[in-house]
């Protein structure tokens, strides 16, 4: 038998062959760093499964969970891990080099952190010009570091943790659970440390149009409206921060101008046009949650779309 792998990497899979077989070729680069280290895909419902996408690389080992949602698909990668540190990254990633390396060394080398999360950046379709929404993205859909830092959990798109801490904590939620933050929040309170490691970096896709980010908001915007309940007092929190979020892109442009991950007038003014079209579209949407909840719908087949 092979000597067992330092690191489990698992990626949940559904309908994107061509983007796994991407991130697989940007893992499978990094086996020059000397690291043994092994991957699980757990197709999860595709159309197809991405056999052709994980044929003809080493220790790519394929699976399929049936559970909907991609946190029922990382419990059971994690079930099939045979390292004592396991890495989850999405399908649609692209793990920049030294990946591996960086979560392997600093778990080793910190036996104090519990669980990690890594930065996450843009792959724009051409990064001379960047879209609007490319832009926007760019600067305010993944801060990795403050989800950490500020709100104690890493994305899943971009997190490792040793495989007893996860044992510990337990699995993470199902389709109609914000998985990452829940399971976070929850390994924290416990009283695992955190820890923010940014050269740890993977690159995702940016929502090609203004729809599909408005709907990537739909999910979030529900499954914050599911914890105001019947409470009044809630439901006045919930309509004040939505007339809040109304007039938040002015204070926003500033942000805008001063951040370092785009660079250019035309990309800032851009990055300003849609922060303001989604922060009004949320706004609405939280307006019209409030008259009419629909929101079990929403998180419940939120990552079906495209099956």
């Amino acid at each position: 038998m092979d000597s067992a792998p330092r690191l489990s990497v698992v990626i949940p899979h559904l309908n994107e062959p061509r983007d796994l077989r991407r991130c697989l070729l940007s893992l499978v680069e990094q086996r020059q760093d000397g690291i043994n280290f092994e991957i699980i895909v757990v197709d999860n419902g595709s159309a197809q499964l991405p056999t052709e996408a994980c044929a003809g690389l080493p220790d790519v080992h394929l699976h399929h969970e049936a559970t909907p949602g991609p946190g029922p698909a990382r419990n059971f990668g994690a079930g099939q891990a045979r390292a004592d540190l396991i890495a989850f990254i999405d399908a649609d990633c692209v793990a920049c080099p030294g990946w591996v390396r960086s979560i392997v060394e600093h778990l080793e080398q910190n036996p104090q952190t519990g669980f990690l999360g890594g930065d996450i950046g843009i792959l724009p379709a051409d990064p001379a010009r960047l879209t609007g929404v490319e832009a926007y993205e760019s600067i305010y859909s993944y801060r990795a570091r403050d989800y950490v830092e500020k709100y104690g959990f890493a994305a899943t798109g971009n997190m490792a943790v040793r495989a007893s801490v996860f044992r510990t904590v337990g699995p993470f939620g199902g389709i109609a659970t914000m998985e990452d933050t829940e399971w976070g929040q929850r390994a924290s309170a416990m009283g695992f440390k955190i820890a923010y490691l940014p050269q740890a970096k993977v690159l995702t896709n940016s929502c090609k149009s203004f729809g599909e980010l408005a709907r990537r908001w739909d999910r979030h915007v529900a499954h914050e409206f599911r914890h105001v309940g019947a409470s009044s007092k809630a439901m006045a929190r919930w309509l004040a921060t939505a007339a809040a979020l109304a007039v938040s892109p002015v204070p926003g442009f500033f942000s805008i101008l001063r951040s370092s991950r785009i660079s250019g007038l035309r990309a800032r003014l851009s990055a300003m046009v849609c922060l303001t079209r989604i922060r009004l579209y949320r706004a609405r949407r939280m307006f019209a949650l409030a008259l009419q909840d629909n929101s079990a719908a929403v998180v419940g087949t939120w990552n079906r779309e495209k099956s």
